[in-house]
Formats: C-alpha cells, structure tokens, sequence
C-alpha cells in the first residue's frame, strides 16, 4: 500500500439558481451607513450561493451570526426540568457532582456547570473518571464518587445517554441523575431525573449538532435565570464553548457557528488564567487564535491530559484562580502533547506497517488491535489510518485483559450504526456516525474484524472508498489576492460543516522543482502574473516525483497568508494537483 493519501475524486460545487449571485452580490455591498467598507468581492457571493446561501436574509444571518439566533434553551427536553431541579438544589444547599467525560468537550463543559452552579452560591464537586482504570461514560466509579461526596443530585456532562445500570444504580441511592449529553442514544434509556439531549429521538430542539458544552451552555443559562443570576457569568465562558466545539469536531454551522463565533473573540481576550497559560504554553500568544490553531495547536493539549492522565487535572486547570497553578498544569499539558506525538508516530508506523499486509480490495473495514498500544492515542492514529487507507478504522489497545476500541469513519460509513450491528460481540460501545469508541473482551476482536469488515462490505461500494474532494469554485491564481484572502474571514470559523473553501485553478505551471518539506509535506513554486507562488501541500510528499518544474497541472486549493519573522506572504495550500487536460 502506498504511504501517501490516496488519490481524490474532485466533486464539483453545485450550481445555484440563476441570478441568486447577483441578488447576493448586489444585496451584500457596503451602503451610506457603512461607510469606508470595501465591497464584498464577487467570489464570496459565489461560495455561499455553492453552500445552499440563496436568499439576502440567510446570507446576513451568516455572515453576521449573533446569539440573537439562538434556539431558547427550554426547547431542548427535559432541559427546564433539569434546570428547575439544580435550582432547587442550589437553594437547598445539595451537593451536586458535576460529572464529565474525559475529552476536551467533557473537561470544558464540566468547567462551565461548576463555574456557573458556583457563581449562583451552590455547592459543587466536579469529577472525571480515569481514563484507563474507569472506562468511558458514566459507570461505577462515577456512582462511587458521587456516594463518597454526599452529592443529592449527579449532572453529567458529555456522558450518560446509554449509562442505563449506572443510572439505577444511583436512583437506588436516593441520589437524582441528570443527563447532558449530546452522544446518540442506544436501544433503551436510562431512567434519570432529567435526560438532556438534542439527539433524544423525541427532543424538539431544531439544532442536533450541539457538542456537550453547547449543550451545558443552554443550561447553565437557563439555571441562572431561575435563580435570577447574571447571564454574563455564562457569556463570559463563551471561550471555553468555542475551544470544546471545535475539538469535538462538531459541524460549524447553525447554532455551532454562532457560538464558536463569538466565542473565539472571546478567547482572543479571555481573563481565564488556565486558558491564557495553556495559549502561552503552546505559543500562541499574540497570534490570532483561529478555529484551525484551537483544533490543531491548543486542544490538543488540554487533551493530552484525559489521554495520558487524569482529566480532572484539565478542570483544575480551567478553574485555577492564581498564575503559578496554572502555568504548572500548562507545562504539564506541554510535556504530556509531546509524549502523546511519540506514541502518535510509533503506533501509526506499525498500523501501516500491518495495512501493507492486508488485502484491502477485499478488506472494507479495518480492525487492528495490540498489547502495545496506549489507548489515550490509539483515536487520533485511527483518523489518520481513515486518511491514508480511505477506510472507516477501530484500533484496540488490549491492557489487562480488556480491549479499549477507537474508531473514525468515512462519510459514506455510519460507524455508530456498524457497531450496533456487532452489539453481541461487545461489552459496550457508543459514539457518532463518524467516530465511536467500544470495549471488547480480547478473545472476541478476531470475530469482531470479520463481522465489522462484513458490514462495511455491506453497506460500501467500491466508489465509497475513493475520498471525495468537494470544491467551490473555479478561481485562477491570477485572481487568488490578498484581498480575496482577508474577505474569506467573513464565512469563518472553517471546519467541519463550514470548511475552508476549496477553489480549483487548471493551467497551472509549476515554476520551480517541487520538493519535500517536514515529515511529508510537499512544496512547489507556481506561476502567476504576480510572480511565483508558494504552493504547499500536506500529505503530498510521496507524490513528488509525479511532477518536475514546467509541468502545466490543476490545483486544488485553499488560500492562505503564511507568517515568518514578521513577514506575510500569500500561499496556496494544495488539496490535490492533476496533470492538466492537454
């Protein structure tokens, strides 16, 4: 198997209805009242008439996303019930044990419970379970905790939809569970005082994309109203809704893309002392922290923590109130991201190492699994396998005689769906459609990678196994300018769901010899009237020796402005290049 990203099947944008770009065109543009505005180029009117943007009202409810736009939390079930509940327990002087996952999205929201419920006089414990000792979701460790506490009421964050024995175990101790999750439910739910959850098959909330901490928000601020609270205490950890959102990879549209909006302004001038540690600590400080430097550079970090230690240490360090506590547990964060790349490497190595091996016209869904690998990183190696392989992937570190199972998908690929279809092999199991984790007795993985390579025979075609490269807009390079570049800000935050936009230029001629850079970069001078281009590419390293310097090829390309000892210079990120058509 090639080590390169296998080659892409470009998808063309679609095509609006004529006229829709001159409407918007015409529509957008500065008038008397906004004086000293430049016009809004043509091309943005073109890629948001490509994302389904048609009408003047939706395109300025896009570009000028307000939390104005936000659905009311009560319309989220159960969630005014839930709230109704932790009020009473906040003037009943109840402990409440604020119970999170160990991710990013679980840390940052159990940090906004326990600010918010605290800063509104109540008495809280916040809890995370380890990792590698207590398993994922809510379980028995959790019940303990909540026992030792003294807690009447458990609020979970990024957890407990399918935790149904845990659930009765605490009812069965008196104690009222209170759900905030937004994971997709099993078969059956669990009995809890209040199950808050817009993935809920009856939830009439209009937004099913909310990441856990979107979710806490919606309560937290309900909560506070009750008990007649400033709403500006929640506002105010917007940076912490932002940070969780784009580490959770949740789609950047609708109500995600109002939050990460106005929350990474936030973050930009957070007063958080663990957030303004951890930015220094990866040096970020000064720079503009956009959504691609959150997912890339500081989540990561934070996330280190849950996967190599303990992700309470990540709470702790979010609520930390004097400098030195902070920055000890930002060093901490560095030091653990750094070992976590290692193991990234090494694990990543040998899972290609194997892949070689296999037949993979005949192998759909890959299942690797070893006594070697720690299971706090075998998620990001699964994404990268999905990557290089085009196939959804579960990695299984087998410590102590249980298998600990993360996988990543496809789009074609609902990998939460292919799981249910091996509940029996499973002890248990839970995600998305596009990432899920399992637990799984050792002797049954054999079982599980036939049975799981079977469904994705089942449910693939060949054709799905070719990655789909989704492009915008036909933009020559002649075209891709500086202006272009900062008018492109307007349709951020990019990720999943809003992705940086992907422009195609054909009749490129590359100018100067294509040449590795980094670990498996590619870069290119490319052609234009302006003079030569940068043109890099991630990923693309194998392929070098596909092109020499006065090839003519087509790009495919997001614009960006590199940064170098004070210097700005425009550049083309390259998806995918092809000889040109002759």
């Amino acid at each position: 198997m090639s080590r390169s990203r296998p080659a892409a099947r470009w998808l063309p944008p679609a095509t609006a209805p004529e006229g829709v770009v001159a409407t918007l065109a015409a529509g957008l543009q500065p008038d008397g009242s906004r004086a000293g505005q430049s016009p809004l180029p043509t091309a943005i009117c073109e890629l948001l008439a490509a994302r389904g943007i048609h009408s003047l009202d939706s395109a300025k409810r896009f570009l000028r996303p307000g939390l104005e736009q936000i659905e009311a939390p009560d319309a989220i079930a159960d969630l005014a019930r839930a709230a109704d509940r932790l009020a009473e327990a906040v003037r009943a002087g109840e402990m409440i044990l604020v119970h999170g996952d160990y991710d990013v999205d679980g840390i940052c929201s159990t940090t906004l419970m326990t600010r918010a419920l605290r800063a509104l006089g109540a008495r809280v414990t916040p809890f995370i379970p380890d990792r590698l000792k207590d398993g994922y979701d809510l379980s028995a460790a959790g019940v303990a905790a909540a026992e030792r506490s003294g807690a009447r009421v458990v609020l979970t964050c990024d957890c407990g939809t399918t935790a149904v024995e845990p659930a009765r175990a605490l009812r069965a101790a008196g104690i009222d569970l209170i759900i905030s999750d937004h994971h997709l439910p099993g078969h059956a739910l669990p009995e809890a005082f209040a199950l808050v959850n817009p993935r809920r098959v009856d939830c009439p909330s209009i937004d099913k994309d909310l990441a856990a901490v979107g979710v806490a928000y919606k309560l937290a601020l309900a909560v506070t109203a009750r008990l007649q609270g400033e709403a500006r205490v929640v506002h105010d950890m917007l940076d912490l809704v932002a940070l969780a959102t784009i580490a959770d990879v949740a789609p950047l549209r609708g109500e995600n893309r109002i939050l990460v909006r106005h929350g990474l302004k936030r973050l930009n001038e957070t007063t958080n002392l663990g957030l303004k540690s951890l930015i220094r600590a990866a040096r970020l400080d000064g720079k503009p922290l956009t959504a691609g430097r959150v997912g890339f550079t500081l989540a990561p970090r934070l996330n280190a923590l849950g996967r190599l230690r303990q992700a309470i240490r990540g709470v702790e360090l979010l609520l930390a109130e004097s400098e030195s506590t902070a920055n000890a547990i930002a060093r901490e964060c560095e030091e653990l991201n750094e070992t976590r790349q290692g193991m990234d490497r090494r694990i990543l190595e040998e899972a290609l190492g194997r892949i070689d091996a296999m037949d993979l016209d005949a192998t759909y869904g890959i299942v690797l699994d070893s006594t070697e690998w720690h299971a706090g990183v075998i998620g990001i190696v699964a994404s990268r396998v999905v990557e290089r392989t085009g196939r959804p992937a579960m990695m299984i570190a087998v410590q102590d005689g249980v298998g600990k199972g993360s996988g990543r998908s496809i789009s074609a690929f609902d990998l939460h769906e292919a799981l249910q279809a091996c509940t029996d092999l499973l002890v248990k199991h839970g995600g998305h459609r596009a990432a899920a984790g399992l637990t799984i007795e050792p002797s049954r993985i054999g079982a599980f990678a036939e049975r799981f390579n079977a469904v994705a025979r089942a449910r693939l075609k060949p054709e799905d196994l070719v990655p789909e490269l989704r492009t915008d807009l036909e933009l020559p390079l002649d075209a891709a300018d500086e202006s272009l570049e900062r008018a492109l800000r307007h349709l951020e935050p990019f990720g999943v769901g809003n992705p940086g936009p992907v422009f195609v230029a054909r009749g490129v001629r590359i100018v100067g010899a294509p040449r590795k850079v980094g670990a498996d970069g590619l870069k290119m001078q490319l052609g234009t009237a302006r003079g030569a281009m940068d043109g890099v590419g991630c990923g693309l390293a194998a392929r070098a020796g596909e092109i020499k310097s006065g090839d003519v090829v087509d790009i495919a390309y997001k614009l960006d402005v590199n940064e170098y000892q004070g210097a700005r210079t425009l550049q083309a990120v390259l998806q995918d290049f092809r000889r040109s058509a002759p």
